[in-house]
């Protein structure tokens, strides 16, 4: 089976593509997905798991944000073949602030327009995208909302916020934190992602979409997560005091499992103390 990564030398990307023994479609690698031509190769591929995505929320990036992330998706979902498999990485902040009416979030939270960046809103459009292309051309698809996926730092790549609290505590970086540091988030290590994404593979699920974090078991609050990542490091944090970072929006988010669970049979395997202590 060949399998292709999008996004392949990013700061997931490289991990899931060691993981599934893929091949990288990046800047790169030499390829482009707003080149026609560079896109052709997708059709020689069995499973696209497409990661590329311009992830800047600034205003002024958003027509950049559109182009690379809705029609870029395009480009690669009118190459599919059919009965091939196509994995696409959304994310949780689809929902906005909707999400905080939930302890547990389900696939069924509104995603209606509240405040959203250009980025969230460009991988919601490209969501219907993905489903349209997959059911008129006749290939497999899943969609997976994630949650907060960490995973160990490579050359090149920026980390999310656990990367970075992670990168922080070892070089002995002041870090920022919001006030309260009580949001709470739940965690996913990258091969668990990566394992969720073989399991869609090797599943009957002709088109899925996935709420993917995670769960209870790997939630934490900010202010818990920096004392874990000191545990399991055996070094101090040291915070900055006069530069906090606003409360993120929503507020509070763990993954409703249930659904994956049921269809993939997949969970989570790899816990905070195992995985935390991989980025160090």
């Amino acid at each position: 089976m060949k399998i292709l990564v999008t996004g392949g030398s990013g700061y997931l990307g490289t991990h899931v593509r060691k993981y599934l023994d893929a091949d990288d479609f990046s800047r790169r690698s030499g390829f482009d997905l707003l080149d026609l031509q560079n896109v052709q190769i997708v059709e020689e591929y069995d499973v696209v798991i497409h990661l590329a995505a311009h992830l800047d929320k600034s205003p002024e990036a958003a027509n950049e944000v559109f182009l690379t992330n809705v029609e870029g998706t395009v480009n690669a979902l009118k190459k599919m073949r059919k009965d091939s498999v196509f994995i696409y990485a959304s994310t949780k902040d689809v929902y906005g602030r909707f999400a905080d009416n939930y302890d547990l979030v389900p696939e069924s939270c509104q995603t209606l327009y509240s405040g959203q960046t250009a980025l969230e809103w460009s991988k919601l459009i490209a969501e219907r995208y993905v489903e349209y292309y997959a059911n008129q051309n006749g290939f497999r698809s899943c969609i997976f909302r994630l949650s907060t996926v960490y995973a160990p730092l490579t050359a090149g790549n920026s980390p999310n916020f656990v990367g970075y609290y992670a990168d922080a505590i070892n070089t002995g970086e002041r870090i920022r934190v919001s006030a309260n540091r009580k949001p709470k988030r739940d965690l996913l290590h990258v091969d668990d992602f990566a394992s969720a994404c073989q399991a869609f593979i090797d599943s009957v699920i002709r088109h899925g979409l996935y709420n993917l974090g995670g769960g209870t078991e790997n939630a934490l609050s900010l202010g818990d997560l920096m004392a874990k990542l000191e545990e399991v490091s055996g070094l101090q944090a040291v915070i900055d005091r006069e530069a906090m970072m606003p409360d993120p929006v929503p507020h509070n988010y763990i993954s409703d499992l249930t659904l994956i669970t049921q269809e993939l049979e997949w969970k989570p395997t790899i816990g905070l103390d195992e995985g935390l202590k991989t980025l160090f």
